[in-house]
């Protein structure tokens, strides 16, 4: 079984994120994992006026994903930058593409997922995640989040990303922090538990 993992990230937050989904995953025997990006679309002449033209080069490795691919994927988990309290634009107009899937139905009763990131603690997380969540629910997909049973998101010893709708991680307004080990950590347990969900849905 495979989980595709569709993702866009500019600076390598939610790449670093979809790694730790994938591992995650490929803690399920059974299931792979197969990472994807969704096209860029800013200039590169804007994306070099952002001081993310080296992280590009780096992250330009990961191939990006195909219409076919979604429908192929027996799960797809989302991961997207908030802007606004919203998904990127980079993602919506991915998603916006979907739409002869829709109409014939290729994505219903399929396991999905989001996880994202912020730049602050309070920048939109679970705004995005829940606005997210409306798209994969017009797909007609079986929505799973981060439970409780993971229990570090309610920890206060420490800031830290994670909600019930999904796993997250907070960048810093100038982007300079990564995902901590408990943000890393929740995205593992996010993925592998829509691993076995859908081991068990699908086999």
């Amino acid at each position: 079984m495979n989980v595709l993992i569709v993702y866009y990230s500019l600076y390598g937050h939610v790449a670093a994120m979809a790694q730790a989904v994938a591992e995650g995953v490929h803690q399920v025997p059974g299931v792979t994992a197969t990472l994807r990006r969704v096209p860029e679309t800013l200039p590169a002449e804007v994306i070099e006026k952002m001081h993310a033209a080296e992280a590009q080069k780096t992250l330009s490795t990961v191939p990006v994903c195909t219409l076919e691919e979604l429908e192929d994927a027996d799960a797809i988990i989302f991961g997207t930058p908030t802007r606004f309290g919203n998904m990127c634009g980079q993602m919506r107009q991915f998603l916006d593409a979907t739409g002869q899937i829709w109409m014939r139905g290729g994505l219903v009763g399929k396991p999905g997922g989001v996880f994202c990131s912020t730049a602050t603690q309070h920048g939109g997380q679970e705004t995005t995640l829940m606005s997210f969540i409306q798209t994969l629910l017009h797909q007609g997909m079986v929505v799973v989040g981060l439970p409780y049973a993971y229990a570090p998101q309610m920890r206060i010893d420490e800031i830290t990303g994670g909600t019930p709708y999904g796993a997250t991680t907070i960048a810093g307004g100038d982007g300079s922090r990564m995902p901590t080990e408990s943000e890393l950590e929740g995205a593992r347990f996010q993925g592998r538990h829509i691993a076995e969900i859908t081991k068990k849905l699908r086999g």
